[in-house]
């Protein structure tokens, strides 16, 4: 991916592993792809919505940062399918930034120009799902990549756990 990841950038792309236990996958895709839901457990958003420009659903999202970083903001266009395997369900949901005009970057939110993410999700063969994501996205601004990689290290994780007790919740909910 040269052309989109520059590697003078210094990021790192993510491939994520894991598990969710109690969390069936239908239930995870549910829960990650509802966004007024995410709003209720994702303790970084700060606006999150989604709209339809020419046809085309996008997503805007503004995420919190810590003081004294500037907030992230990203305008994105999302898909998921569930596809059938040899009789495994498995759903898959890609991610990725786009330029639209009608979605102007605000003043003192830097616009994430670069973030891409694929996610696939099936049963672990019990209760829960096994996860798999690729995830790449370049904060910009003045962050030395050493902390945005800290970032998504210690983030990748915890968003996990969030997501779980999330589908917890959600289940309750439905």
């Amino acid at each position: 991916l040269p052309i989109l990841f520059p590697q003078q950038s210094g990021l790192y792309e993510y491939k994520i592993f894991g598990g969710l236990a109690d969390c069936p996958p239908k239930v995870c895709a549910d829960v990650y792809m509802d966004l007024d839901f995410r709003k209720q457990w994702d303790q970084y958003v700060k606006e999150l919505y989604e709209k339809t420009y020419n046809g085309e659903k996008i997503i805007y999202w503004e995420v919190k940062y810590p003081f004294p970083l500037s907030n992230r903001d990203y305008v994105y266009i999302r898909e998921c399918q569930e596809m059938d395997f040899d009789g495994r369900k498995i759903w898959v949901v890609l991610a990725q930034s786009v330029s639209v005009p009608q979605c102007p970057e605000k003043p003192g939110i830097i616009r994430v120009k670069s973030y891409k993410q694929s996610l696939a999700i099936e049963s672990d063969g019990k209760t829960g799902s096994k996860v798999y994501m690729y995830y790449f996205d370049n904060p910009g601004g003045m962050i030395p990549s050493w902390l945005v990689n800290w970032a998504a290290k210690s983030g990748v994780p915890a968003f996990l756990k969030d997501m779980q007790k999330a589908c917890c919740n959600y289940s309750k909910r439905t």
